[in-house]
């Protein structure tokens, strides 16, 4: 509550006795000096140290209200976990496809409830394990994908209408997505009925991640074809995961990550209404990706700060008339660039912390990172311990019992409020410079991203920001015994899998296929020639990803990022 929500007695009954509380604090800081200088959050916001309710704002209803209520900053829910738990969705891709089943069922079989998808880097980049680009990579970072054959195999005896599957990746993302409708038809299996997330997110790549393909318009108009398509054919699917988390990993503030993610939010709404679509039909199927990073309050608040924003957004921006539009609906991952290769299992702590955080922030999906993540693709032994630390969160621990806990805290409302001031303030900018795009183009986000963390980075090397067993309590990178190895052997096998796939392919319906995916990226943007219903044909009759994505490439242009200090 604010000064209105209070009387006036109250007010001045407040501010006395905190005046009175700051002199005394002030005589024991002369006696016992306090521990720093300046108090942070990890992202560099001010921390006082005592709020009140005068630090908080005035209206309950309208700022923080009643969770699955408008602006929802408690909750998209009404019940949230008093009802059923988030998502547990274990981060998954290793070696080909086969190694990778085997850790989903084996992750199925230890109480994971989705299904989380990482792919392999030339996978990632839209070329074929055989590429000359491709050599040494095949399965080190995620599971090798190039044929529908392989997906095939990656899903083996998973029930693709009952389990929901997240697929993190981003230019190719259509041809993968079109490989798994495609497969999923093949298996029986109705494509009504499918649900999952693509990642999607073309934005954030040249934001952040940089695994680029295509220019961004191009990129973007790929990204509105697998809208659309999903809104009218896969209704149950999430076509873009609006990513925070790899801005985060790229050293940006809390502030930065939620405002730039948010603005990437707007501009594919933005995209979608140009082809014509109506905001209350796709935007319920809209979902974002978040980084729950070490400052435990700090991401609550940044959560809740989005849920809100996002609602105001889409109700006053966008005119959005359903509720479900207004929602926004994430999934969290523990940050990956908290996790230190010394004193690796303090990482456990680390990513136990960062996944109450996020329970508490409101999330409906979580991936925890595993001890061992730093060095390589996570073991068995390592994953069970961070699916175990998810599952002891949720039953042993008690925080499920009760919706947002925290609301009311003086503390976590000011710093929710001035999350969302603050990102404001960057999406006022983001305006006046003619959208993400114009921005992305001026090295905007980019070089506000580099700043944020070449300060943290000097933070961490003054000491004035501590990671343990790295500038405070140094040690030595030890050796795990359970750290997993890629077969070498595996690119070869690859290499000669997809040969045969090729070789067995009917050539005239391959080109036939390939001939109307071409016409149809030649075309001008619209659902006639939405390149979705022509990649699950092409990829039907045999087209790898690399084929459909030099495809992409030939029509569209490579875009290269420029690499500016």
């Amino acid at each position: 509550m604010g000064k209105k929500m209070l009387s006036e007695s109250a007010v001045e009954r407040i501010e006395k006795e905190y005046k009175d509380w700051l002199a005394e604090y002030q005589k024991a800081v002369k006696k016992v000096p306090e521990r720093l200088e300046r108090f942070s959050t990890v992202s560099d916001l001010e921390i006082k140290p005592l709020y009140t309710p005068l630090d908080v704002k005035d209206n309950f209803i309208e700022e923080i209200g009643f969770p699955g209520m408008y602006p929802f900053t408690r909750g998209v829910q009404s019940t949230m976990y008093r009802a059923r738990h988030w998502t547990m969705r274990m981060f998954a891709g290793l070696g080909g496809a086969e190694d990778t089943n085997q850790r989903f069922h084996y992750l199925i079989n230890h109480g994971e409830t989705g299904l989380s998808t990482a792919f392999d880097f030339p996978t990632l980049m839209g070329y074929d394990t055989e590429s000359p680009l491709a050599r040494g990579e095949c399965g080190k970072c995620g599971v090798a994908i190039d044929t529908i054959e392989d997906v095939q195999h990656l899903f083996a005896n998973i029930n693709l209408e009952e389990v929901t599957t997240s697929m993190t990746i981003n230019p190719p993302a259509s041809i993968i997505w079109a490989m798994y409708i495609a497969n999923a038809e093949n298996e029986g299996f109705n494509r009504k009925k499918l649900g999952g997330t693509i990642q999607n997110d073309c934005l954030k790549e040249f934001i952040a991640q940089k695994t680029l393909m295509l220019p961004p318009e191009a990129s973007l108009r790929l990204v509105i074809d697998t809208v659309e398509f999903g809104t009218r054919e896969v209704p149950r699917w999430n076509t873009i995961s609006i990513s925070g988390y790899h801005i985060r990993e790229a050293g940006a503030t809390a502030v930065q990550e939620l405002a730039f993610t948010v603005y990437d939010g707007i501009t594919y709404v933005e995209e979608s209404i140009k082809r014509g679509m109506k905001v209350d039909d796709f935007a319920g199927r809209l979902s974002f990706f978040w980084n729950s990073h070490i400052d435990f309050f700090e991401e609550i608040a940044k959560m809740r700060a989005g849920r809100r924003m996002w609602a105001r957004i889409m109700k006053d921006r966008f005119k959005a008339q359903n509720p479900r539009s207004m929602l926004m609906r994430f999934h969290t991952q523990t940050a990956g660039c908290s996790l230190t290769a010394q004193e690796p299992y303090n990482n456990v702590i680390r990513t136990t912390t960062e996944g109450l955080a996020a329970i508490l922030g409101g999330t409906q999906s979580l991936h925890t990172n595993s001890l061992d993540e730093v060095y390589m693709i996570p073991s068995e032994e390592a994953v069970l311990i961070a699916l175990r630390t998810q599952q002891i969160l949720a039953e042993e621990v008690g925080v499920t019992n009760v919706i947002d806990p925290l609301a009311g805290s003086y503390f976590i409302e000011a710093l929710t409020d001035r999350m969302e001031e603050e990102a404001n303030a960057y999406i006022s900018k983001l305006d006046e410079m003619g959208g993400m795009v114009a921005a992305i183009e001026r090295d905007y986000p980019q070089m506000e991203i580099a700043d944020a963390a070449y300060h943290f980075q000097q933070q961490v090397e003054k000491g004035e920001k501590v990671i343990i067993g790295v500038n405070k309590y140094p040690s030595e990178r030890p050796d795990l015994q359970f750290v997993l190895k890629i077969d070498e052997e595996l690119e070869r096998r690859q290499i000669e899998r997809t040969h045969q796939f090729k070789e067995k392919r009917n050539k005239a319906e391959f080109r036939k296929a390939m001939d109307e995916l071409r016409r149809r990226c030649e075309g001008p943007p619209s659902w006639e020639n939405n390149v979705m219903p022509a990649l699950i044909e092409a990829v039907r009759a045999g087209a790898t990803e690399q084929e459909c994505c030099d495809l992409y490439r030939d029509v569209f242009g490579i875009y290269t990022d420029p690499g500016t200090f």
